[in-house]
């Protein structure tokens, strides 16, 4: 036997002294030197009595030691629960209960916060900080630099994710061995990643994007990371020339656009742009490539699934759409109220089927059944369409859909004739309720930096734009958005705080 997911990850860097990660404080820690990190790691979690397919929590910030705990849980067998380190008390007792985490590794500063809740959920408690302090590090220091890594197959869990929970009690999605590795090397091999690449890493790593997509990118590829705690925009300017990929969220193309520092010239040794997690808008899109040359490449994934979608590294890069299924990965769009395959061009819930589909929701069978089908299709609970040349886009979330007087509405396509309009920045439309129609469409605007749209002027182009059941009953201007940590609006959050918008009327 073997462990499939750690020999191809790590364990090939066995002695090796090239780079693996580039710290802000001039550091390098080569993939031997990170090896024997996680080898003691691992040592440390054994004689702690963790086993193989114990669970392991944790709340950390983002440190090599803490990409040091992936590793070893990979190493040994366990299965690694990360954590937002935004979740309070609250919630993270929900996740340590709900997943029976053996251990829970939380921020050395939360300790006394966090122990009352790992002892009610009958889990040890170990602490983890930035700086490499803690007494789960302290518990490593002169542990052996080598651990034999424990048999696994790829159908042995590696992970839980759970979901963000927006409509109810967050989910924790069971990924295998063979769902992230499968996953990394078709990633790897789609956007042509090689070893002398230098991805510029300012992702959180408690998400599908930057742990699992950023980072076994680049270990099944052999580069190296600018490891960057998180998003700096100074940082980013600083370090980008040494750097030759980057992995992104909206919000750090948008930022970095508002920098006259961030030039075609500090751009041109780049190789590739990559946008996830959060809709791009089109506008981006255009302006990036006006300043930069350089056209962003926008992919679909989820927690369940990893990657499912991707633009053509060669060929067209669609703005307003996600590209492709990647090799491997079926998606077809289907009817939500029978399950039929729909046509091109028409909307309808995505579903996906491939090696990086996940297994099923922990301890949660009917939640299961309902998501992942038999023949192992996974409802995503995204709505979209695919175009007659095969690029699909995404027009909303299924729970997003607004039924108003008995007419489905996609917000996507008001929200793209809101967002076309002078001094308009961005838009969320939404539904909420409305005594005569169930609920009835709210337009919210975000002005451009000292504009001041006109309003009446955008709702008559969308009354020449839009059939009038589709038009916004209002529209209203906010100065921002709800956005959860990986820059996606929070549609919920808007539905609850305008929730009686209508209510008099």
């Amino acid at each position: 036997m073997a462990n499939p997911l750690y020999d191809t990850l790590f364990g090939r860097h066995a002695g090796a002294t090239t780079p693996f990660l580039h710290l802000l404080d001039g550091t390098t820690i080569t993939h031997a030197e990170f090896l024997a990190r996680s080898a003691r790691t691992a040592n440390t979690l054994t004689q702690l009595g963790l086993k193989p397919g114990d669970r392991l929590a944790a709340q950390i910030d983002k440190s090599p030691d803490a990409v040091a705990l992936y590793a070893a849980c990979v190493q040994a067998g366990l299965v690694f629960l990360p954590l937002n380190t935004g979740y309070t008390p609250d919630e993270i007792s929900y996740f340590i209960e709900n997943s029976g985490a053996a251990l829970f590794v939380c921020q050395d500063k939360r300790r006394d916060d966090l122990m009352p809740v790992a002892k009610a959920a009958g889990a040890r408690l170990e602490t983890l900080d930035e700086a490499g302090g803690g007494s789960l590090a302290r518990l490593a220091e002169g542990q052996p630099d080598s651990f034999r890594t424990v048999d696994r197959t790829g159908d042995d869990l590696a992970a839980f994710l759970y979901t963000s929970g927006t409509t109810g009690r967050s989910k924790g999605a069971m990924l295998t061995q063979d769902n992230l590795l499968s996953n990394a090397q078709t990633l790897a091999k789609h956007w042509r990643f090689t070893a002398d690449d230098v991805l510029l890493h300012a992702l959180p790593i408690f998400h599908t994007h930057g742990l699992f997509v950023a980072i076994n990118v680049t270990l099944v590829s052999g580069g190296s990371m600018i490891f960057l705690p998180k998003f700096d925009l100074d940082a980013m300017i600083e370090n980008m020339p040494r750097a030759t990929t980057m992995m992104g969220v909206p919000t750090f193309y948008t930022r970095l656009m508002e920098d006259p520092r961030f030039t075609d010239d500090l751009t041109r040794h780049m190789r590739l742009f990559i946008s996830g997690s959060a809709p791009l808008l089109a506008d981006t899109h255009v302006a990036f490539e006006d300043r930069t040359g350089h056209r962003i490449l926008e992919r679909y994934g989820m927690t369940e699934t990893n990657m499912n979608t991707s633009n053509p590294y060669d060929g067209e890069r669609r703005a307003g759409t996600v590209g492709f299924p990647l090799p491997g990965v079926e998606l077809k769009i289907t009817d939500p109220a029978t399950g039929d395959t729909l046509p091109d061009g028409k909307i309808g819930q995505i579903e996906v089927r491939g090696p990086n589909v996940f297994k099923g929701y922990w301890q949660m069978p009917e939640k299961t059944a309902a998501e992942l089908r038999d023949d192992g299709f996974f409802i995503t609970g995204d709505l979209g369409q695919i175009d007659r040349d095969g690029y699909v886009s995404i027009v909303g979330r299924d729970k997003d859909l607004i039924i108003s007087g008995g007419y489905n509405i996609y917000p996507k396509e008001i929200e793209m004739v809101i967002d076309d309009q002078p001094g308009v920045q961005e838009s969320a439309v939404i539904g909420v309720p409305h005594a005569d129609f169930g609920e009835t469409v709210l337009g919210l605007i975000v002005p451009e930096k000292d504009a001041n749209p006109d309003m009446d002027a955008i709702a008559g182009v969308l009354s020449t734009s839009l059939a009038r059941f589709k038009q916004p009953r209002k529209l209203i201007v906010v100065t921002d958005l709800p956005r959860n940590t990986m820059g996606k609006v929070q549609k919920n959050v808007l539905r609850k705080e305008y929730e009686t918008a209508f209510a008099a009327q």
